[in-house]
């Protein structure tokens, strides 16, 4: 009988508004169990200079520019996950084995094999008392994958637990990330486009709020299926979606990985900021929607998770553009709590980290065999 283990798991996001945090207990391997989750907001302050560090980095070369800032930030941020963890361990009765730690992404490029999270695990190590896993993308990317999406083995265990046969798990987090299991491939992964961080960022920059909460504002407003249409057709014609071939779009062979900066907001700049909620989300399910063509074709279930989940307006909108509007799911449905599908993922790729078990595969991020990724450390 394989060992159990606890573990805990920390996410932060693209909307880099706070912190996922969740317990889980597993094996590792095909046992799982959610034990419990919370979220933790960042501070005004905190928030601030995050967002602020991501907008000066365009580029590979700013992570050196702007060192002294990073390193500063990350202490905070350290200190914070820290004092998350600590309040959630003291919580609970179970006796955390490890934490995965995730850290906070201000810059991705697989082209150039670079994938930068904020996070000190030595200093969380030391602070929380536990065995922390973090920088799990490193090993990936220097053996040739694209160091996203990590996620597909959880859904992979989500998938067995709750005997679905065929299924796309689609994470509407900033960027949109899928993982389909039929008949052709058994598992296999990659990222979509962008899901709420266009939404996210226009909200920020046009008004007070952090983001569309339940797509209210998109819904009072009206698509401009012009500008909607411009904007898909400028993301699917660029270089690195096509691979060359317009054919090969969203072929489940084709593996990709996305940031934040790869799109462009300029599109909607003219409009108010109702009508620019509303087109950016209708682009945004525009984008989803291609994956459709090849869920029909097994009858898949397609299982929403992530924040975008919550934004009735796109959810609607990717109803109306699905032949089968009844297979689209919440993972709420099932039981899990669709905030903190990643930050339990995390806490179970910990695990498997530990076990040098793999977290990424060929058909998930593209990297050449099967391997294992996360950093060990124990610092107490």
């Amino acid at each position: 009988m394989s060992k159990s283990y606890y573990s805990l798991g920390l996410m932060s996001g693209t909307s880099m508004d706070g912190v996922d945090a969740s317990i889980i207990q597993t094996d590792g391997k095909s046992k799982y169990k959610a034990i419990f989750d919370k979220y933790f907001e960042y501070h005004k302050d905190i928030y601030q200079n995050l967002t602020k560090l991501r907008d000066k980095i365009k580029r590979s070369k700013d992570l050196k520019k702007f060192e002294k800032k990073i390193k500063s930030i990350e202490k905070d941020l350290t200190l914070f996950h820290a004092k998350a963890a600590n309040e959630i361990i003291k919580k609970n009765k179970v006796n955390v084995d490890f934490i995965g730690f995730h850290g906070q992404t201000i810059y991705h490029n697989a082209n150039e094999k670079i994938s930068k999270q904020l996070g000190d695990g030595k200093l969380l190590s030391k602070l929380t008392k536990k065995t922390v896993v973090y920088n799990f993308r490193k090993n990936d990317l220097k053996k040739g994958g694209r160091g996203a999406p990590l996620t597909p083995i959880f859904h992979k265990l989500l998938k067995t637990k709750f005997k679905i046969k065929y299924a796309a798990f689609v994470n509407i987090g900033g960027i949109v990330n899928v993982t389909f299991f039929n008949d052709i491939h058994p598992m296999s992964g990659m990222d979509i486009g962008p899901g709420m961080c266009l939404i996210d960022q226009w909200i920020r920059q046009n008004s007070k709020k952090k983001y569309d909460q339940n797509g209210i504002i998109a819904q009072s407003g009206k698509v401009n299926k012009i500008v909607s249409d411009q904007l898909v057709w400028d993301f699917i014609n660029k270089e690195y979606v096509l691979c060359g071939d317009p054919h090969t779009f969203y072929d489940e062979d084709t593996v990709q990985s996305f940031d934040v900066k790869d799109f462009d907001l300029s599109f909607v700049k003219d409009l108010s900021l109702e009508d620019g909620a509303a087109t950016l989300a209708e682009s945004t399910a525009s984008i989803i929607s291609f994956i459709f063509l090849y869920t029909e074709a097994y009858e898949e279930k397609i299982i929403l998770c992530g924040g975008g989940r919550k934004n009735n307006f796109l959810v609607e909108r990717l109803k109306k553009k699905h032949s089968y509007p009844f297979r689209i799911n919440l993972i709420d449905d099932y039981g899990v709590n669709g905030d903190f599908v990643e930050s339990q993922a995390f806490a179970y790729l910990a695990i498997r980290s530990y076990l040098k078990l793999p977290i990424s595969f060929p058909f998930t991020t593209g990297v050449s065999w099967p391997c294992t990724g996360g950093k060990i450390v124990k610092n107490y």
